[in-house]
């Protein structure tokens, strides 16, 4: 399941606006507040790499993993550009799925709703089991995800994003299609990248295939997987979601073993 094509080509440009500095400097406080002292930091679904750079200029190890070969290779550019080596960050191909790197780390992060796009109840959980097989005891869980009661009451549209770098002018239509008895939404993302020396337009259509999930769900894969709840919040807020909030929080600590029932394929 790789969901990022050629739509990867374009990530950094289409994501220019994300806060990237906030979003790292709230991971922060949230590995501070939860498992002081925590330096080694398991990123799932890393992407292009930004909220690694961020984290390792911290002073946090950084292992990334990502399947999209484009997106990794842009995160290891900015890894050699800004000058890191191999004990600071590491990035890696793999699925967060299967990959099993050997070791544990006191943190796992997956962020900008990596979860999400683990749309079956098996792919769920083979994440899930990922994330416990590389965590130390007592250590964490943080990811963000698309929050059910968020999407059902403010359900997706259609928009359209206008970008352009000194390169290419980056049009995105992104139309939605609402699966409520499948917990389901099809992003069918439509771009069109014009060349600013050419005027050669490139045509990509790609869907991305997104779950929402709920609290109660949650909180029974955390307990088959041995880890407790201890934090669930808006995304970036230290509050509750509010009505129409699509992006959540939520932290598990590792306490034990998975029950065998998160084994069950």
């Amino acid at each position: 399941m790789e969901a990022f094509g050629d739509y990867g080509k374009y990530y950094n440009l289409l994501y220019q606006d994300k806060d990237y500095a906030s979003e790292v400097a709230y991971i922060e406080m949230l590995i501070e507040k939860n498992s002081p002292g925590a330096k080694t930091v398991l990123d799932l679904g890393c992407g292009t790499g930004r909220h690694d750079i961020l984290l390792a200029e911290k002073g946090f190890s950084l292992t990334g993993v990502d399947l999209s070969e484009e997106m990794l290779s842009a995160a290891i550019d900015q890894k050699r550009i800004r000058g890191f080596d191999s004990s600071q960050i590491e990035f890696l191909s793999g699925d967060v799925r299967s990959i099993r790197l050997g070791k544990r780390f006191d943190v796992v992060i997956s962020l900008f709703d990596v979860m999400s796009y683990q749309t079956t109840n098996a792919d769920l959980k083979n994440a899930f089991e990922t994330v416990s097989i590389h965590l130390k005891k007592n250590g964490i869980f943080i990811f963000d995800c698309w929050y059910g009661p968020g999407v059902l009451s403010d359900p997706p549209t259609t928009r359209v994003k206008e970008l352009e770098n000194e390169r290419i002018i980056l049009t995105r239509i992104a139309e939605p299609i609402l699966h409520p008895d499948e917990n389901l939404v099809d992003v069918c993302y439509h771009l069109f990248v014009r060349d600013k020396k050419t005027q050669n337009v490139e045509e990509i259509r790609e869907n991305h295939i997104m779950r929402y999930l709920f609290k109660p769900e949650i909180e029974m894969i955390f307990d088959s997987f041995g880890f407790e709840m201890i934090s669930f919040s808006a995304f970036m807020r230290d509050s509750l979601p509010a009505p129409g909030n699509w992006d959540v929080c939520f932290i598990g600590r590792k306490k034990r073993s998975p029950s065998k029932i998160a084994f069950v394929r």
